[in-house]
């Protein structure tokens, strides 16, 4: 069906394969019901919410988004476009949804306007309420929905009735639950307000931005709109204030109190039936946080947990929370581990390690009566190395059981005696969600996606001394004696961004570049998630100088074994990828020798203070750490050697994360420099590229580039 299609227009057209892919589960704790979304078809991007009969396995349409506008197109509110690229969502239709505690009862909002669904009964409403509406979840009891409308927080009864303000801005700059920037970019945390379990108050940030720096983005490509000011917090400077309050339902408010000027990240909240509010408060620098028991009655808290790292301390989804039994369940990193030396990642229940070093443990998903169900990866002392691959586990008082049998990528949610078990392997394409019923054969739910006119067939392995984890990828019908290949390096290489995994669909677009006639490599260096924490934390303070001899290294080593030309290597990469594909060709023209740099942070006084301050530290004290880093200074290029390399830059003007000013001041120190450049303007696009036209001509200029810079015919 698909074979008339291009790869780079069906990648395009189907944001990546994830259209028609049901996402977002929920497992009703009765075990009847599975929630989740999904869009028609593999090229739709309007997302619609269902409901899985746990029982017979029908799937049955909960609420249709199209039906419920009428048609009409989304129209979404400068907030709203805000809270979609923090999470990099590019469709459209219901994005997002909250359950009440039974999971009978759905909110979510659809162009501003708040939407409830019976999910027994099938019926949907529209709620009359103020808008433009952001976040709705129901409270636990199913009577009310919690939700934003103009900074303020409010609240309505599930049948519409006895709207309300619980809490107000008092001045422009101010807002009632929402995360602010850092926490919702780099912290994992989205929301913002959290009901009580006996849902008579909720927990809710108060976020002041007033004390941020406004930074405005312009749209070049239409001088007459006005520039959008946004508070952006970059390293060195200050950040927004936020303050936790307990609100009751008749609007009381109740300051939740601790050392905010010692530990002002308010990183993670936790509000279960099996104990107080729970807090994760951060230090500016990282190095230290507190874990935070919170008397719901008066707001004090105490300290239930503390916890230093001389380097930086992680933060880990699902976690902190209590255990059934009251003990704290968080994620910690130890210092025994393999002959790296670089300590292992365990999950802790109060003073009790319920894992070792044979695991690195990633995330909670899920916490019941008899165990932990948690993602890890092989640890540094595991019995057989596991290349790329991240599975789910039951960890208990009685050991540790794996849930995913085969090789590959895997993730569950859990509730009611259900597991949803989604899995990504690298002999198909996308991926199979299985709901996991005890006695009874697995449900398949329905998948949508389309199937990729092409095959990647990625080689898993590790380069050199240090075990470099890498893919490699040669053309489709490459046979050992063709000869040796030009080579296209293909990396993320930075904190949070693996790039080896054992699914299909990770490597793709690497396949495609690969079948245009080169070799292409990923490799994850030190620095990257999954392997340990010293093999992560091993960039602090040297972005530069760790990561970029990673890739060398791999380059070299996997030459031994695969066809590749070291006379013909270039680079490329998104973000952290982009600016490990300009350092590259700056700083070791000896190794590449050509680069595409996409949305480059170039310099890393630009950008935000919870990421860059995390590994360089306060600007003002670690000036010559930032430079030694950074592509640009003031002064202009830090680095060039010779000879000179091509390279090409390409950057959404409509960034707020990655600041289009990173790339107009690399060009403007290359020009200085003498030094010839492209640059690729993309006008109206942002961090990620859902435009279908922009994504999909943006892979056939990188291949026209490289061909002309390596000379290839």
């Amino acid at each position: 069906m698909n074979d008339h299609l291009s790869f780079p227009r069906q990648h395009a057209v189907t944001q990546r394969f994830t259209l028609g892919a049901p996402r977002t589960f929920t497992a009703s704790p009765d075990g009847e019901r599975v929630v989740f979304l999904r869009s028609a078809a593999g090229t739709d991007r309007s997302n619609s919410l269902w409901v899985l009969d746990a029982a017979s396995g029908a799937e049955r349409l909960a609420a249709d988004a199209r039906a419920l506008l009428s048609g009409a197109e989304e129209e979404l509110t400068a907030e709203e476009r805000a809270r979609r690229e923090r999470s990099r969502e590019g469709s459209a239709g219901v994005v997002g949804y909250a359950v009440d505690g039974a999971v009978e009862l759905a909110a979510f909002a659809l162009s501003g306007r708040l939407f409830t669904a019976e999910l027994r009964a099938g019926t949907t409403r529209e709620l009359p309420v103020p808008g433009p509406v952001l976040d709705p979840r129901p409270s636990p009891d199913g009577r009310l929905v919690a939700y934003v409308a103009d900074g303020a927080l409010r609240v309505v009864g599930a049948d519409g009735t006895g709207d309300r303000v619980l809490a107000e801005p008092e001045r422009d700059g101010v807002t009632w639950g929402l995360a602010e920037f850092v926490a919702a970019e780099e912290m994992s945390r989205s929301r913002g307000f959290w009901w009580s379990p006996e849902s008579d108050r909720l927990l809710a940030a108060r976020v002041d931005e007033a004390p941020v720096r406004r930074w405005w983005i312009a749209d070049p490509a239409n001088p007459d709109r006005e520039p959008a000011e946004v508070a952006y917090p970059a390293a060195g400077t200050p950040n927004a204030e936020v303050t936790l309050f307990l609100i009751a339902l008749d609007g009381t408010r109740t300051e939740v109190s601790w050392d905010r000027a010692a530990h002002p990240y308010l990183a993670r909240v936790h509000w279960s039936a099996a104990g107080a509010p729970l807090l994760l408060v951060q230090a500016r620098d990282q190095r230290s946080q507190l874990y935070l028991s919170v008397d719901p009655d008066t707001g004090r808290t105490e300290v239930v947990h503390e916890e230093r790292d001389p380097v930086w301390l992680e933060l880990f989804d699902g976690v902190p929370c209590w255990t059934p039994d009251g003990r704290l369940l968080r994620i910690a990193d130890v210092a025994e581990g393999g002959a790296d030396g670089g300590g292992a990642r365990v999950l802790v229940a109060g003073d009790r390690r319920l894992t070792d070093a044979r695991l690195h443990v990633r995330s909670v998903l899920d916490v019941d009566g008899s165990d932990v169900l948690v993602t890890a990866s092989a640890g540094p002392l595991a019995e057989a190395p596991e290349t790329g691959e991240i599975h789910v586990y039951r960890v208990g008082e009685r050991g540790v059981t794996r849930v995913s049998e085969v090789p590959g990528v895997h993730s569950a949610v859990r509730g009611g005696g259900l597991t949803v078990l989604v899995s990504a392997t690298l002999e198909e394409p996308g991926a199979v969600c299985r709901v996991l019923r005890e006695g009874a054969d697995p449900l398949v739910v329905t998948s949508f996606a389309q199937r990729p006119v092409l095959t990647a067939r990625p080689v898993l392995t590790e380069a050199g001394e240090r075990r470099i984890p890498a893919a490699v990828l040669l053309p489709a019908g490459y046979r050992e004696g063709d000869g040796l290949l030009p080579v296209l390096l293909d990396p993320y290489g930075g904190p949070h961004g693996q790039r080896v995994v054992a699914a299909h669909n990770a490597h793709l677009t690497s396949q495609w570049f690969a079948d245009q006639g080169f070799a292409v490599v990923v490799a994850d260096g030190r620095g990257t998630p999954g392997h340990s924490p010293g093999w992560e934390k091993s960039v602090a303070g040297d972005f530069a100088g760790v990561t970029l001899d990673d890739q060398v290294a791999a380059v070299r080593a996997l030459a031994g074994d695969f066809p590749l030309d070291l006379d013909r290597v270039a680079i490329r990469g998104w973000s952290y990828g982009g600016y490990l594909a300009a350092l590259a060709v700056l700083r070791r023209p000896d190794v590449f020798h050509a680069g595409i740099a996409g949305a480059p942070p170039t310099d890393w006084r630009l950008y935000d203070t919870h990421y860059t301050e995390r590994y360089l530290g306060d600007p003002a004290k670690e000036a010559a750490g930032y430079a030694a880093n950074s592509l640009v200074t003031d002064a202009g290029l830090t680095y060039s050697a010779e000879p000179a390399r091509p390279l090409m830059v390409v950057h959404g003007l409509a960034d707020d994360n990655v600041v289009a000013a990173h790339t107009l001041r690399l060009s403007s120190a290359l020009l200085a420099a003498g030094r010839a450049h492209e640059v690729l303007p993309l006008s109206g696009v942002t961090h990620i590229t859902p435009q279908e036209q922009v994504a999909e001509n943006l892979l056939l200029l990188q291949v026209d580039f490289l061909r002309r810079a390596l000379a290839i015919s």
